[in-house]
Parts: structure tokens; sequence; C-alpha cells
């Protein structure tokens, strides 16, 4: 995996990175004088702001990171070999420091680099085994004593390797090759109209907006009270790319299918009002009972002038009641109105994503969820234009089987593929280069295939002359191979 190191692309605070160390990564903001946890070693990011991406690190003593220097990487070599390792007995004598020395060696703050270089140079089998246990040897022990961590670009082979490494549950078990074909056989370019729906933690999202280059636009629909975008914000994506990024709920999808969709039906209206109404029934409430205390003060004053001194005492508590009584009425009152604005900001987005989808003229559908494919996608088939590509991606066959046959059934689709993904990791090393004993069992299933115009007459007599026939045919069947 090749890093980016094009110019002017360097790490800036603020960012979204990277962190990998051997084959393990991490997503970190990059940010001063916060403290960094990655396997098993901290560090902070402070020295690494203004390096090119892609640059290797070594961490020093106080978690500082110094750029790694190449050149020490030939003192580790060596040109004395055995022929072969029929001879050497893994005993645990032969190497003569101990875990007192190599200990002592760490508090003096002397580099992982010169750790090994001591550990070569005292073990009594090394120059008898051969260059590729030699090799093995050195990686080996550079892996346990070397604090080296590589700096990366994120995108979204990265993301996605980081995703199915350390949580596969969060992105459906979702590979990477596999996201790859997703976005081959979706047809994913600049200033395409996409709907994408996905449970994938923003994983797919982030990938076709990295496809798209901030150009085109994006439809995402999402279930329950928003959209999660856990892994699209670690992209780093500027924010003009978020400009064209729509977001519609699954639950409106039927409404707006069967034309009942408005605005008076979106949630959290009602909040409001309710909101306002108590508001105003507590200004009058605070009204009356101001009009009753001047009332009785009124009274008070005429029949008792004699505690003049208790009546102002009196006085000046309730005034600060009322003082702290007001500004809690200001302060939420400025609630309810920022609640309001937001309100109806998202009601006015809202509008204009249901606007777009009414156009019925997308260029790509993807689905990659944990919920059944065939009720999503015959809904939001409606929505794509004819000849048009779509994907969809499931971690088990059985649920896109039955896809398959009703789509068959329904008719508006050609060229439908149901297909298993499948990968193979190769080590490649001088005259060692094989297949690697480990590889991933599955990595799900695509249902792809290319939309046309729908012809409801024929598509709708087919269904009925099939439910009318296909009965009685099979009884008389069985009447007929009676009789025989």
């Amino acid at each position: 995996m090749e890093a980016d190191t094009r110019p002017g692309l360097r790490i800036c605070e603020g960012d979204c990175a990277v962190l990998k160390r051997d084959d393990v990564f991490k997503a970190v903001p990059v940010l001063r004088r916060r403290k960094i946890i990655f396997e098993k070693q901290w560090f902070y990011l402070d020295n690494a702001i203004g390096h090119i991406y892609g640059t290797t690190f070594e961490v020093t003593s106080g978690g500082n990171l110094q750029p790694k220097q190449e050149m020490e990487e030939a003192a580790t070599e060596t040109k004395e070999a055995g022929t072969d390792n029929r001879n050497i007995v893994d005993d645990g004598k032969s190497q003569k420091l101990t875990h007192d020395d190599i200990k002592a060696l760490k508090d003096k703050g002397i580099k992982g680099q010169e750790i090994v270089q001591q550990l070569i140079e005292n073990s009594t089998t090394f120059r008898d085994k051969t260059e590729f246990a030699q090799d093995k040897y050195i990686k080996k022990k550079k892996k346990k004593y070397e604090a080296v961590i590589t700096i990366l670009r994120p995108s979204t082979r990265i993301l996605s390797t980081m995703y199915y490494a350390r949580e596969p549950g969060k992105i459906n078990y979702l590979r990477y090759d596999t996201l790859a074909q997703m976005l081959t056989l979706g047809n994913i370019h600049a200033g395409n109209k996409m709907i994408v729906m996905e449970t994938c933690a923003g994983l797919v999202l982030g990938a076709v907006m990295e496809r798209m280059g901030g150009y085109g636009s994006i439809i995402q629909m999402y279930p329950g009270g928003g959209p999660v975008r856990a892994a699209t914000s670690c992209f780093g994506f500027p924010k003009p790319f978020f400009n064209n990024l729509h977001e519609f709920p699954l639950s409106k999808v039927d409404s707006l299918l069967s034309g009942t969709f408005s605005t008076e039906s979106l949630p959290s209206e009602p909040e409001d009002n309710a909101l306002v109404e108590e508001e105003s029934n507590g200004s009058i409430d605070d009204k009356q009972a101001s009009l009753q205390e001047t009332e009785e003060e009124s009274t008070t004053e005429t029949a008792m002038e004699s505690n003049q001194t208790e009546e102002q005492e009196t006085m000046d508590i309730n005034a600060e009641d009322i003082g702290f009584k007001e500004n809690q009425e200001k302060e939420n009152k400025e609630n309810v109105r920022e609640k309001q604005r937001k309100q109806q900001e998202r009601r006015k987005k809202l509008i204009e994503t249901a606007a777009l989808l009414r156009e019925k003229n997308a260029d790509g559908l993807i689905v990659a969820s944990k919920f059944h494919p065939t009720p999503l996608l015959l809904s939001l088939l409606e929505f794509v234009a004819p000849s048009r590509p779509f994907v969809v991606y499931c971690q088990y066959k059985e649920p896109l089987l039955e896809c398959y046959t009703k789509l068959r059934e329904r008719g508006g689709v050609i060229n439908l593929k149901l297909s298993e993904t499948w990968l193979r990791s190769y080590q490649v090393l001088p005259d060692r280069s094989h297949p690697k004993l480990t590889m991933s069992g599955g990595g799900g299933y695509l249902l792809s295939g290319i939309t046309v115009v729908l012809d409801k007459s024929k598509s709708d007599s087919s269904s009925l002359e099939a439910l009318t026939m296909d009965e009685p045919s099979s009884k008389k069947r069985k009447v007929q191979d009676l009789h025989c």
C-alpha cells in the first residue's frame, strides 16, 4: 500500500490522519499536546505537523516523534549466513543478553534499532541461520523493540482495511475489495446524482464522496432519527464536499411515492407548538400573579402603615424573585428560538431533498445495510432513471436470492448478476513468493443490475396470470399422473 506523498499534502493541525504500524491502523485527529495511545505506545503529534504524509517516525523519550533515518537500516545487515538450519537447536541459551540487560538498555534511552543490533551480535546462532531466517529474525525483533509509526493520509482502502480489522461488525463485514467492486459496478464518478442507503458507519458514503470528488449530488437515505457518519468524518473532507450532500429518512419514502408527503407531517412540529403554548401560558400566569401582588400590596399599605420596614424587605425579596424569573424566561425563549431555527433549516433541507427525489432521475443506487434488501430496493428503484446501474451488498446470500427473484418477477431491470467476492493475499519476496496461509473466509455478496423502463401493464398482467394459472396447472398434472 503506497502512501500519497504528492507535494503540498502535508500534515496540518486539525487534519484527520491514520497511524500505521505493521498491519495495524488507527484514525486520529491531529491536535497539539494531545496524548495518543497506539499499540502500547504513547506519544504526541506536535512534531509531525508540517511533514509529508507517509513519513515514518520513531517514538523517543517523552513521547516525541522524530523522522526515522533510512541510512541506519544498513547497520543491521550482515553478509555471513549458513546453508541450512538443521543443526540449530532452540534451547533458549543462544542469546547472551538477559531481560534485565535489555531493560537496562531501554532505561539508558538507547534506540530500538541499536537494541536489535546488540541482540544480533550477542546471538550465538544468528550467523549459522540461512539468509531468509536471518531476515525473519530481524523483522521479529524490530517489531518488538522498535517504536516506529507511519502517518498516512486517509483513503477508502486504508479506512476500510482499518474497520474490517478492528470493528468489522460496524460495517457489516464489508471487505475493501467488495467495496471497490461496488464503486465500479455502480459507475461512481464526478457529476453523478447518487442515492446511497447504508448502515456501515458512513464508510460507503465516504467512499462515494471520495470517488465523486465534490462534484455532483448525493442523497443519503437513513433509518431512525438521523444518519450515522462516523467513518465519513475520518476521511477529512473539506466543507465544500458537504454542500451537495443531502439526507432523507426512510420513514418518509412511502409517503413521497404515494404523493402524501408534506411539511405538515414532518416531526418535531407539535413539540414546537407545545413549547410556545407553555411559554405563552406561563407569561399569562405571571402577569396575573403580578396583578394580584400589586392589589394585595395596595390593600396592605392602607391597612398596615406601621410595618413599613418589613414591607420594604419583602418587596426587595419579591423584586429579586421577579428578576430571576425574567432571566429564566429570556433564556428559555432564546433556547426555543434556536431550536425553532434549527428545525426550520432541517425542514427546508428535507423539502429540497424531497424535490430532488421527485425528479426520479438519479444516476445510480448503492444499498449496503443490515436490513432486508428486497423492500428497500423495490422502493428506492422508483427514484432511479432508466439505463442506470444499481448495486446491493449483503453479508448473506439468501436475502439477495429472494431479491433476485422479486426483481425478475417485477421486471424493469436487466443484466441481473449475483456474485460472491473472493480475496487471497500473497507474500511477494525474492525467491519465496507464495499465497499466505491465512485468508478471509468471505467478503459478502453483491447483486447488481441496470434499470430499464418498466411496462406496468405487462408486469401486472403477468403477475395475475402467474397467480391464476400456476396452481390449477399443478393440480391438473397431479390428476393426470393418478389416471396414468
